[in-house]
């Protein structure tokens, strides 16, 4: 009786382990990501590229498992919409990261920069805020917390931004090939959205603790 009841309760914890599991998942297509770019023309390339996807399939079977616990579970420990507008925002790092990474592996290596280096770190950066952000939902952090988690993750994302608009400045206006600029500038706008996909599942956090605290 006692396992039913916390079934329906939702006292089980499991939604705090999937989300967790999918905001590790998420920190961990960036590192690999990180480790692809280092990789670029080496024998591992492809090796890490399969790892890469892998870890899109599997985030993809932990959203599926949110999905499935909110069909069966009658009360949750966060509203509903939270945990569902939480789960979609964090899938939406390693689906982009993939993406690029499949940009990476059709780009010759002497197209990309330092640059996409600086662009790379900043989305591992903002996956380990993330990461924090969600694990403090099963520790219920204080809001100040919260607030100084996802001020850094803004900071994160305006850093990027401004970074972004040098990287075309600089495509635009200086001496590069047509097909570079068309190669890089691709590569620069999906990091970009990726770090802001960062941004969002951080302010869908920040948000629930405000509700709640």
């Amino acid at each position: 009786m006692s396992s039913f009841i916390q079934k329906i309760f939702g006292k089980d914890q499991k939604f705090f382990d999937l989300l967790e599991t999918s905001a590790h998942e998420a920190r961990n297509s960036a590192n690999l990501l990180a480790r692809l770019h280092l990789e670029l023309g080496k024998p591992t390339f492809e090796a890490t590229l399969a790892e890469l996807s892998s870890s899109r399939r599997r985030h993809k079977r932990v959203a599926l498992s949110i999905t499935q616990a909110l069909c069966e579970t009658f009360v949750t420990p966060l509203e509903r919409e939270d945990i569902e507008q939480l789960s979609n925002a964090l899938y939406s790092v390693p689906k982009t990261t993939e993406k690029i990474g499949e940009r990476l592996a059709i780009c010759p290596s002497r197209f990309t920069t330092d640059v996409v280096g600086k662009q790379i770190h900043m989305l591992v950066e903002a996956t380990q805020v993330v990461c924090e952000m969600v694990e403090g939902l099963r520790k219920s952090l204080s809001g100040a917390a919260v607030q100084d988690a996802y001020e850094r993750l803004q900071t994160i994302e305006g850093d990027a931004d401004k970074l972004m608009v040098g990287l075309l400045k600089e495509l635009f206006h200086g001496d590069v090939d047509a097909k570079e600029v068309i190669v890089l500038k691709d590569i620069y706008e999906m990091l970009e959205r990726d770090i802001d996909c960062c941004r969002d599942a951080g302010k869908v956090v920040f948000q629930v603790a405000l509700k709640y605290s």
